[in-house]
């Protein structure tokens, strides 16, 4: 337990020297006068503390999103609340300690600082010449840091002694796999309009014009706007675009590494700020935890862990380990520049080898987009100097080879150009009398359009949506029509008649649980058969037809099921953690309302100026 504490403590301070070992961030100008950005009761929080430990958290950020944080958004992502937070509750147990009089012996801190790899010379022995020049770039002396270790192991004793044995309620975890699990038996008829009866009425003219004016948003047309545009895009001019025989020979030799490449992997990336939370996670790895926990944990998506497919170059020091691993393995943790991670190893791509006559055809594909983006460049002027001298769009399509085109547009048209989100921001924002211009489409092309005319909603006559009422209607007054005919079967079904026996194809289903899906079902199919009780029979409406169904059995999770037992073991591991988070939490409260909390705003931001 003393061991684990330990190394926790100096984790922030050896993360502070890899950063300014890496030349990060020069923490050593902070202290000056200020030592401190706040204590709580007699625990100060070290000004240099809260500055690594701000760093670390930016720079697993800028790991996870792929690409450099600034400190502003980092701010906004609640980042400097975050490690105040952390280190607020830190120095509420340190406080604590001290005056439970809880400490560390010396001969445990002594084996502690020896075992440690940042202070170990050539031969992997402890080096004091490293130890001392190691504290002395960090600004720390010997005493501060060995005084740091021995109040962060003291804070972890306690923090440990308030959590240990903190256990899931057997009746909690059977209650979540019970909803999770418990299996369902039914059978349940589908029945549509081929299954009445009697026939449908014709429906009257009075049905009709009830229906429609029960129905009046499903007819009145948006708000339509008539455009004018002219427009041309690469794919549009591209045949009439020639590339030569030794332009292609060249692009072939300048994309020679991704015509031919190496063995690669297909990787997600989850970093950490300290060793000992990836160590954490690996182990709940092994017990059962899913990867994808692991990521919603940190907040994350997992888009954001995705590193696409990768070569041993783009992975550096974890390339051996990833590289040597099998699809679907995770790997870990490895130190790497951005901090301690974990790989997950999603699969395994071939090393590829493509002949210049095998690209041929994709590089002049490729080559003659890009000389069409660029003959559209230079029309985009002609087309500007044409506009800005009175013509129009008219005129424009004669003298160029801009196509004209009209659409009646509004916001739920999605085709032709009304497909591209430039054109349809331009086409919501356009106004009467504005002037037409040259704007780009997301493919490299351009278009410009005129407003023609607004067409206001209006609720479409009854004559023009004849048919779309008849159909309406119809599915309407079929629902209502096997709903009534099924009616008086429904309790013979309760009485243990088979849908056989009333003359029903039905589909039987055994053991379905929550997590199923039914493609032959409505959306609230499954949160109805959860709903029921056994022996239970119910009529699902649908859209011109209707779902019959019958609760058979109601079975407690499978106790074989090795799915089950695998997310039971996971969440209960989950669920202790935010357990002891709780606990922890209501703890580190605690002592703060008795010890009290100040913090020093001009120290925290003469620490974020430094960012800036």
């Amino acid at each position: 337990m003393a061991g684990k504490g330990i190394s926790k403590g100096a984790m922030w301070v050896l993360m502070g020297l890899l950063i300014i070992g890496l030349g990060g961030f020069g923490v050593t100008n902070l202290s000056g006068n200020v030592r401190s950005v706040g204590s709580v009761g007699d625990a100060e929080i070290d000004v240099n503390t809260y500055a690594r430990a701000l760093q670390n958290e930016i720079r697993a950020l800028e790991a996870q999103r792929d690409e450099s944080v600034s400190f502003a958004q980092a701010r906004a992502a609640g980042v400097d609340q975050q490690v105040l937070g952390q280190l607020v509750s830190r120095a509420a147990l340190e406080h604590e300690t001290a005056r439970l009089g809880i400490s560390v012996g010396d001969a445990t801190l002594r084996d502690e600082i020896l075992a440690m790899s940042a202070f170990s010379g050539l031969d992997g022995s402890f080096d004091r010449e490293a130890y001392s020049f190691a504290l002395q770039q960090a600004g720390l002396n010997e005493a501060e840091f060995e005084e740091n270790i021995r109040a962060e192991t003291a804070a972890t004793l306690l923090q440990a002694a308030a959590v240990a044995g903190t256990q899931v309620p057997p009746a909690y975890m059977d209650a979540m796999m019970t909803y999770l699990g418990e299996r369902r038996s039914l059978a349940f008829a589908t029945l549509d309009r081929s299954d009445l009866a009697t026939g449908l009425p014709v429906p009257s003219e009075e049905d009709l014009r009830s229906y429609h004016q029960s129905h009046l948003p499903d007819f009145t047309t948006p708000e339509t706007k008539s455009i004018t545009y002219a427009w041309v895009t690469p794919e549009m001019i591209v045949d009439t675009v020639e590339v030569p025989e030794d332009a292609l020979r060249r692009a072939y030799e300048e994309r020679s590494a991704e015509f031919n490449q190496p063995e690669r992997r297909l990787v997600e990336r989850l970093v950490y700020s300290d060793p000992e939370r990836a160590e954490r996670a690996m182990t709940r790895l092994d017990d059962g935890v899913l990867f994808e926990m692991l990521v919603a944990e940190r907040g994350l998506e997992m888009a954001d862990v995705d590193m696409g497919d990768v070569s041993p170059d783009d992975l550096g020091v974890a390339a051996e380990a990833v590289f040597a691993a099998d699809s679907g393995e995770v790997v870990g943790p490895i130190e790497t520049s951005l901090g301690p991670a974990l790989f997950r190893i999603n699969g395994v791509l071939a090393a590829q080898v493509t002949s210049f006559d095998e690209a041929k055809a994709q590089l002049r594909e490729t080559l003659a987009r890009d000389r069409a983006g660029r003959v559209i460049d230079t029309m985009s002027e002609r087309v500007n100097d044409l506009l800005a001298g009175g013509a129009t769009l008219e005129d424009v399509s004669r003298e160029t080879e801009l196509e004209l085109g009209e659409i009646d547009w509004h916001p739920d048209l999605a085709e032709g150009i009304a497909g591209y989100a430039a054109f349809r921001n331009a086409a919501e924002a356009v106004q009467e009398g504005d002037y037409p211009a040259v704007e780009r489409t997301e493919d490299d092309g351009i278009f410009a359009l005129r407003l023609d005319g607004i067409e206001e909603p209006r609720i479409q006559p009854l004559d023009d949506v004849r048919e779309a009422v008849r159909q309406g209607w119809r599915e309407e007054a079929t629902v209502k029509a096997l709903a009534e005919q099924v009616a008086p079967q429904l309790a013979d079904l309760r009485d243990g008649a088979s849908f056989d026996d009333l003359g029903l194809e039905a589909n039987e289903i055994t053991d379905m649980t929550r997590r199923d899906y039914r493609a032959d079902a409505p959306p609230e199919f499954i949160e109805q058969v959860f709903a029921m009780e056994e022996g239970e029979v119910q009529v699902i409406e649908g859209v011109g037809r209707i779902f019959l169904l019958r609760l058979d059995a109601i079975a407690p999770p499978a106790e074989d099921d090795e799915d089950m037992a695998r997310l039971r073991r996971a969440l209960r591991d989950q669920v202790a953690g935010d357990f002891g988070q709780d606990i922890f939490q209501l703890l580190a409260d605690d002592i703060r309302a008795r010890a009290g909390v100040e913090l020093d705003q001009a120290a925290l931001n003469a620490v974020h100026a430094n960012f800036n």
